[in-house]
């Protein structure tokens, strides 16, 4: 046997010998996911009457709103109703194309910055191309925390 064979078929055991520890390797014995599951940094579960934790009041005092697009089914956007001062939460993806709403304290509207679209602050249209209003949840404070009830 030539060289030029002997070192062709000794790559090829080697190759060969190596793929089982490449497929052990590759596979996973446990049943975890390789990328752990992000934990919410506050203690945010569902309570029994079906309320949430957002963040505190202190936190929508000094923001002026606040948005959770983790811990809850649905993205939240919690705020003070101007003209109201009771809590407002709606689901700040926009009913037009999807986009997500901002709230702008300035002239006290959701703004969408993708078509222009504008809403009032419990989620009705104040001007188009939406024609369908942000969906709305009930919201409220209780001992310092921002509690939202979505479902």
């Amino acid at each position: 046997m030539d060289r030029r064979k002997f070192i062709g078929w000794f790559s090829v055991g080697a190759l060969a010998s190596s793929l089982p520890v490449v497929i052990a390797a590759c596979s996973s014995s446990n049943n975890q996911p390789l990328v752990q599951p992000e934990k919410p940094t506050t203690d945010k579960g569902v309570r029994k009457d079906g309320f949430q934790s957002v963040g505190t009041v202190q936190e929508l005092t000094e923001k002026g709103s606040i948005l959770d697009k983790k811990n809850l089914p649905k993205p939240v956007l919690v705020l003070h109703n101007p003209s109201s001062n009771n809590l407002v939460a709606v689901n700040p993806t926009c009913t037009h194309q999807g986009c997500s709403v901002a709230w702008e304290a300035d002239t006290k509207t959701l703004s969408c910055p993708c078509h222009g679209s504008k809403f009032n602050p419990d989620g009705s249209v104040l001007k188009g191309p939406a024609t369908k209003p942000l969906e709305s949840f009930t919201a409220k404070e209780e001992n310092g925390l921002v509690l939202v009830k979505v479902g």
